[in-house]
C-alpha cells in the first residue's frame, strides 16, 4: 500500500509540476500576495478574485519553485476555486495538519472528503520536514492574499 501511495505521489507531483493548473495572473484580482521560501528559493505570487458573498471566483499563481511547491500551488488553485473564504481557511488548516503529522483535527462538514483525499498524496512530505514548507507555501500565501497582506513566508 505504501508503494502505491508513493507512486501516486510521484505521478501527481510530476503532472502538476510539469503542467501546473491556473498558472497565470488574474486581471482585476481582488487580492494577491507574494510568497517565498528562503530555505530553497521557491517564490510565487497568488492572485484571487473573491465575490461579494466571500466565494473565491478565481485563483491562480505565478512563480518558480521546486516540483512540490509548484504541484501544491496547482492543486490548491483547483481545490479552492468556488469555495468560500472560510472553506479555504479550513482546507488549509486540514492540509497543514496532514503535512505536519497532526491528523487529529476533527472532520469538518463544510469540506468535501474528496478534496482532502486529493491532498493526501502530498502528505508524503511529512517524512521530510524541510519539504513541508515547500508543500504549504502556496497555502500560506493564499491566506495572506485573503487577509490583504502583501507577503507571506514559509518561515
Amino acid at each position: 500500500m505504501m508503494d502505491e501511495l508513493r507512486e501516486l505521489y510521484q505521478e501527481v507531483i510530476l503532472d502538476h509540476g510539469k503542467s501546473p493548473r491556473n498558472f497565470r495572473d488574474i486581471e482585476g484580482a481582488t487580492g494577491h500576495a507574494h510568497g517565498k521560501n528562503p530555505l530553497c528559493g521557491d517564490q510565487l505570487v497568488v492572485y484571487l478574485k473573491v465575490d461579494d458573498g466571500d466565494v473565491i471566483e478565481d485563483v491562480s499563481f505565478v512563480g518558480k519553485g521546486c516540483a512540490i511547491s509548484v504541484a501544491s500551488a496547482s492543486m490548491m488553485t483547483e481545490l479552492v476555486k468556488g469555495k468560500t473564504v472560510e472553506q479555504a481557511h479550513i482546507l488549509f488548516d486540514r492540509f497543514h495538519d496532514m503535512c505536519t503529522g497532526d491528523d487529529a483535527a476533527p472532520a469538518d462538514a463544510s469540506l468535501d472528503p474528496e478534496d482532502l483525499e486529493k491532498l493526501t498524496v502530498l502528505t508524503g512530505v511529512r517524512a521530510f520536514p524541510v519539504r513541508v514548507k515547500c508543500a504549504t507555501l502556496a497555502w500560506h500565501t493564499l491566506n495572506a492574499a485573503i487577509e490583504g497582506k502583501e507577503e507571506s513566508s514559509s518561515e
